[in-house]
C-alpha cells in the first residue's frame, strides 16, 4: 500500500515539476507579437503599395509577351495622373497587411514557442538547443518551421481573405470604386452579368484557394528558409567583432528575412498570378485559368507575370517587417509595456 502511494507521490511530484517547467519558459505576452507584428505591416505596407499596385495591373492583362512585360511598367506609370495614385488601394492594404500580419506573428509566435515548451518538458530537448542566437523566438527543426508557418497561415489567411478581395479590385483599374462602401457592395453584387443571381457573401472568397494555395506554402517555405538562414548560415558569416552585438542581430535578421521571401516567391509565383485572374474575372476554375494564362501569348512565361515587381515588394517587406518585428518582440519598450511574465534577457 504504501509502495503503491510512493509512486502515486512520485508521479505527482514529476507532473507538478513539468508544468512547472513550462510556467517558467520565458514568452513574450500575445499583445507583445499582436502589435509588433500589426506595426511592422503597416509600415511595409504603406510603403511598399506601389509595387502591389503595379503587380496587379501586369498581371490583369489578357495579352503580353515578354517585351510588353518590361515595357508595360512605363506605361502603366504614365497612366498615372499624379504620385499618389500608386497608394490606390492603400486602405485595404493596410487593413489586410496590418491585420494578418499582427495575427499571423502571434499564431506563429506562440505556436512555436509551444512547441517548443512541449519538446523541452515532454520530449528532453535541452534549452541550449532550442535557444537562437539572434532572437527571443525558439529554434525548431527545418519540418516543424515549414508545418507551422504553412497552418498558421492558412488560417490569418481565410479570414482576411474579404480584405483581399478588397485590395486587388482597387489596385485593378479595371473597377472604378471610389470609396470602401462602393467596393464593398459592388463586389457583393457582383454576378457576372448573369440576371439570374443574386449578391453573395462568396464573392469575397473568390480566388481563396489560389490565394492560399499560394501563401501557405509561401509561409511555410519562408520560415523554413529564414530560421534556417538565421540560425545556420547568415550568423556564420557575419562575427560580432565586425558590427555590435545590436547592430549584428539586426543585419541577420534583414538578411534572411530577404534571402528567404526571394526564394519563397519565385516558387509560388505562378499562384499569384492565378489568384490575380481569378479574382478580377468571372472565371471560379483554378484549372481553367491556368490553361487560359497558358494559352495566352507568353505561355508559360504568363504564370510569372509580375514576378519582379513581386519579388522586390516581398524580400523588401520581409526585410522590413520581420527586422521592425524581431527588434520590437525584444525591445525593453515592448516588454516593460506588454510583458506579463519576467522580462527577457
Amino acid at each position: 500500500m504504501s509502495t503503491a502511494n510512493g509512486k502515486e507521490e512520485d508521479l505527482m511530484h514529476n507532473t507538478t515539476e513539468k508544468q512547472a517547467k513550462v510556467a517558467s519558459v520565458k514568452s513574450p505576452d500575445a499583445s507583445v507579437h499582436l502589435i509588433s507584428g500589426a506595426s511592422a505591416g503597416l509600415i511595409s505596407a504603406i510603403t511598399l503599395q506601389p509595387f502591389d499596385l503595379l503587380k496587379t495591373r501586369l498581371q490583369q492583362q489578357q495579352h503580353a509577351s515578354q517585351t510588353e512585360v518590361r515595357t508595360s511598367i512605363a506605361s502603366e506609370l504614365k497612366k498615372l495622373t499624379q504620385i499618389k495614385d500608386l497608394w490606390r488601394g492603400a486602405l485595404p492594404s493596410t487593413l489586410r497587411t496590418s491585420i494578418g500580419a499582427g495575427l499571423y506573428f502571434t499564431i506563429l509566435s506562440k505556436s512555436r514557442t509551444a512547441w517548443a515548451q512541449y519538446k523541452k518538458v515532454y520530449g528532453g530537448e535541452s534549452e541550449q538547443n532550442l535557444r537562437s542566437a539572434t532572437s527571443v523566438l525558439p529554434k525548431l527543426t527545418h519540418l516543424e518551421n515549414l508545418t507551422i508557418g504553412f497552418v498558421s497561415r492558412a488560417i490569418v489567411g481565410y479570414f482576411t481573405m474579404p480584405i483581399t478581395v478588397l485590395k486587388t479590385r482597387f489596385e485593378s483599374n479595371l473597377y472604378n470604386y471610389n470609396s470602401m462602401y462602393d467596393a464593398v457592395t459592388g463586389i457583393y453584387k457582383d454576378t457576372g452579368g448573369d440576371a439570374t443571381k443574386q449578391g453573395s457573401i462568396r464573392n469575397f472568397f473568390k480566388g481563396s484557394v489560389a490565394t492560399l494555395a499560394r501563401d501557405c506554402p509561401y509561409a511555410g517555405l519562408y520560415v523554413l528558409f529564414y530560421e534556417g538562414f538565421k540560425n545556420d548560415l547568415i550568423v556564420s558569416l557575419i562575427p560580432v567583432s565586425l558590427t555590435g552585438n545590436e547592430q549584428r542581430s539586426s543585419i541577420i535578421n534583414s538578411t534572411s528575412a530577404i534571402l528567404a521571401a526571394s526564394v519563397s516567391t519565385t516558387i509560388t509565383a505562378p499562384f499569384d498570378a492565378i489568384k490575380t485572374r481569378l479574382q478580377l474575372t468571372n472565371e471560379t476554375s483554378i484549372v481553367k485559368t491556368t490553361k487560359i494564362l497558358l494559352a495566352e501569348d507568353g505561355g508559360f512565361r504568363n504564370l510569372f507575370r509580375g514576378l519582379s515587381l513581386r519579388f522586390g515588394r516581398k524580400a523588401l517587406s520581409a526585410g522590413i517587417s520581420w527586422c521592425i518585428y524581431e527588434e520590437m518582440i525584444k525591445s525593453n519598450f515592448s516588454q516593460d509595456l506588454f510583458m506579463n511574465k519576467e522580462r527577457l534577457t
